[in-house]
């Protein structure tokens, strides 16, 4: 199963824009393959979002989700 990610600001400059992973099941396997194959990620705080909607701790992904690597943001 191969899950399509859109990464955006900060984490498009590391990653590129869009790329794919093959067997991350949940959040949890995908973070810890993204820090392995991209350490700068180790160090950032982001949010991951499945199907536009941002996800806390871990969350199973299906082949049909769709997945987003959001840098941190503030708001006023």
């Amino acid at each position: 199963m191969a899950i399509e990610i859109k990464a955006f600001g900060l984490l498009a400059d590391i990653t590129g824009s869009d790329f794919s992973v093959i067997e991350q099941r949940d959040t949890d396997s995908l973070r810890q393959l993204l820090a392995e194959r991209y350490p700068a990620l180790s160090t950032i705080h982001y949010a991951i979002a499945i199907d536009k909607k941002i996800v806390s701790g871990n969350t199973l992904i299906n082949e049909t989700s769709s997945v987003a690597l959001l840098p941190p943001f503030s708001g006023g």
